[in-house]
């Protein structure tokens, strides 16, 4: 475990130098940020005094050098934009999409897992059948569409909910139920898959022959032995999630780290966004790390290896 442990330890830096190379790459062919930053009517001799004092008119490797360096230290430089440290920028944003991720994670989990095992136990039923046209739709239709559909129904049709900001607890019920709705259908499916797999294996039916309560084999015996992949599929839709609420921030004016990445993007507010990029990176990597550990917890034969 220890060494597993080391290994993936190691992984993270790599990581994220890699995807801040990538990252800062794609942002400085992306055009200059200096004309954004000045009026139309300045001169060229205004822009290349700009792109001195900012620094753009150095060799990249040599940017990229002072990024690492500063980035190392929890320094990602200063907002072109709004003229603040990129990291207060982020991190003041952050509680925002961390609650709305939290919100989603939560409500996809508390209905696909419930809703996965009894489709598997009671299948080509009634329930059933609701649990694959909700993976269907959920896997079909896209979040800025159903966020969309949302607002239109709840917020301007029935004004039973804010069609955005931040504040009250129903603000956050449409961003939630729209970021998660992906996240329910594939957990939903992935659970009831894994569920009649096992539940067709002979220790099933040797526990049912012993008769052991109905409840007992699926819960212990089946959903035990189920639960390995079904955790890999939480983890990885976890940090896609918590890494892909743009989307959803954007179309509900939720005021997270997606939202001010958008605009840090459009107004091309380099330390901004890679500030958030490389934030993001560490949130994924710290998530599947936490799912690794989790293997030797559930799993012996993981322990064993």
């Amino acid at each position: 475990m220890l060494r597993i442990l080391l290994f993936r330890l190691l992984q993270v830096p790599v990581v994220v130098l890699v995807v801040s190379f990538i990252v800062f790459l794609f942002l400085t062919a992306s055009g200059d940020p200096v004309r954004l930053l000045l009026p139309m009517e300045a001169s060229d001799a205004d822009v290349e005094a700009m792109r001195r004092t900012l620094g753009f008119d150095r060799p990249f490797l040599a940017r990229y050098g002072e990024f690492l360096l500063g980035a190392v230290q929890g320094d990602f430089g200063t907002s072109l934009r709004l003229r603040r440290p990129a990291i207060d920028v982020v991190l003041d944003a952050l509680p925002a999409t961390l609650e709305l991720a939290g919100a989603a994670l939560l409500l996809a989990t508390l209905i696909s897992l419930p809703l996965g095992i009894m489709a598997a136990v009671r299948r080509n039923g009634i329930i059933d059948w609701v649990a694959t046209t909700v993976s269907v739709l959920g896997q079909s239709m896209p979040i800025f569409w159903l966020g969309i559909l949302m607002i239109l129904l709840f917020s301007v049709t029935l004004g039973w909910l804010p069609a955005s900001g931040r504040g009250h607890w129903t603000a956050l019920v449409m961003p939630a139920v729209a970021l998660g709705w992906y996240m329910n259908a594939l957990m939903a499916r992935m659970t009831r898959t894994a569920m009649v797999e096992v539940l067709g294996q002979p220790y099933i039916r040797t526990a049912r022959a012993k008769g052991l309560p109905q409840r007992r084999v699926v819960l212990v015996h089946a959903f035990g032995n189920a639960r390995i992949p079904i955790l890999t599929v939480w983890g990885l839709q976890a940090g896609a999630m918590l890494t892909g609420t743009v989307i959803t921030e954007t179309v509900f004016t939720w005021p997270g780290l997606g939202r001010a990445s958008i605009y840090a993007v459009q107004s091309r507010d380099y330390p901004v966004v890679l500030a958030s990029i490389a934030l993001f990176t560490l949130i994924f990597l710290v998530i599947n790390l936490l799912v690794d550990l989790l293997y030797f917890v559930l799993d012996p034969r993981v322990r064993r290896a």
